[in-house]
């Protein structure tokens, strides 16, 4: 819960607790169920001052509350660390296929990310103020999970967050035991995109998560309330959904379906 309505990571993070037993670990495990407690309390993405943590780092000692965070979360849970799994869900009003965000050309943290099994795994650079790009620069591999809705339990979000998070302990000798492989195969993307609305209107999309497309199928109709005048959105790539909106409503510029572009 870096983003404080963000929580299916907090239920993955008991699941996993309660699994865990400190006799048959080999290391140290650090659960942070909630960072932005002010956002969580709020039911809301940002800090009190609207500032997003997840931009923050790596943070002031003297800053803003919000850098004051950052700085504090980077030194007592990040810097210790070798390896971390950060756990998100969409933003408001989209919906994500469980899926790995993670820089794929560092071998360890695509070893990590192998393991971990979600259904897509995405080649993806660090944002600018992430805890991401914070713990690369401090020499910390970092998974980025995303799945599912803000403000909800989506109980397929948290399964493949829970059996990825204790498989990737598996892959670095922190659990012992026999290592058990994906339920399913991985797929990976060489990046993601975006495609956003051509005009205002009310949205009919004809795809969900997880399908996938081809360049030039229709992904859905935007028109007005009776279909008098609309217009077909279509797919420029070839690739799968891995991130859609959730409201029928949308204005021109929208971003309105995420996809995972595959060679």
């Amino acid at each position: 819960a870096l983003h404080g309505d963000e929580l299916n990571g907090l239920e993955i993070i008991r699941r996993v607790v309660a699994r865990l037993e400190p006799r048959r670990i080999r290391g140290t495990v650090l659960a942070v169920p909630v960072v932005n407690v002010f956002g969580l309390i709020t039911q809301s993405r940002y800090l009190p001052d609207r500032r997003d943590l997840n931009r923050s780092f790596p943070g002031s000692s003297n800053g803003s509350l919000a850098s004051r965070l950052a700085h504090t979360v980077l030194r007592e849970i990040i810097r210790p660390c070798t390896h971390g799994i950060d756990l998100h869900t969409a933003g408001m009003n989209r919906t994500n296929l469980p899926q790995i965000r993670a820089n794929l050309a560092d071998p360890e943290t695509r070893h990590c990310a192998e393991a971990f099994g979600a259904p897509v795994m995405v080649n993806s650079a660090a944002r600018d103020g992430s805890l991401r790009e914070a713990a690369a620069a401090n020499g910390v591999h970092v998974l980025v999970y995303e799945a599912g809705e803000p403000l909800r339990f989506n109980d397929d979000a948290i399964d493949t967050g829970v059996s990825g998070v204790l498989r990737v302990m598996a892959a670095l000798g922190m659990r012992m035991g026999r290592k058990r492989g994906p339920d399913r195969p991985c797929l990976e993307a060489r990046t993601s995109k975006w495609v956003r609305a051509r005009r205002s209107g009310i949205l009919r999309l004809s795809v969900a998560v997880g399908e996938h497309v081809r360049k030039g199928q229709s992904l859905g109709v935007i028109s007005d309330s009776f279909e008098e005048h609309k217009i077909t959105v279509k797919s420029p790539w070839t690739g799968v959904v891995i991130g859609q909106t959730v409201n029928p409503l949308v204005y021109r510029g929208d971003a309105i379906v995420h996809v995972g572009i595959l060679d």
